[in-house]
């Protein structure tokens, strides 16, 4: 079956930088495309990033824009999310993420499977 396992999480001050880094397993990884959602304490899980099979196509969150950058490394079997210039409102547990259907498209991302999540605090 499909497994995600996400790491990188941590404590940080406010301004700092964090990788976050999932790994897959169970299927072809190069043929999906996979998103990063975070969920704060009390909210809804939120859409963050995702990015294209190919890893040619990115989509982000407007809060996120020009601060995070999703990758991927096929051969790795494995995404990124390169966080910078954090903020204490960025603090979530954040969630890997990926669909059932090949090829979808970045904004049309919805997931199927989910990892377990890693925790980010940014401290002010």
């Amino acid at each position: 079956q499909v497994q995600l396992v996400e790491s990188g999480g941590g404590l940080v001050q406010a301004g700092g930088s964090l990788r976050l880094s999932c790994a897959a397993s169970g299927r072809t990884f190069s043929s999906f495309a996979m998103g990063w959602f975070r969920q704060a304490p009390g909210k809804e899980r939120d859409f963050v990033a995702a990015i294209s099979w190919s890893g040619g196509s990115t989509s982000y969150a407007d809060s996120v824009k020009g601060r995070f950058t999703i990758s991927r490394d096929n051969a790795k079997n494995t995404m990124y999310l390169q966080m910078n210039s954090l903020k204490p409102e960025d603090t979530a547990v954040y969630y890997c993420a990926a669909p059932k259907r090949p090829y979808t498209t970045p904004r049309a991302l919805s997931p199927d499977y989910w990892g377990q999540g890693t925790q980010v605090t940014v401290s002010s």
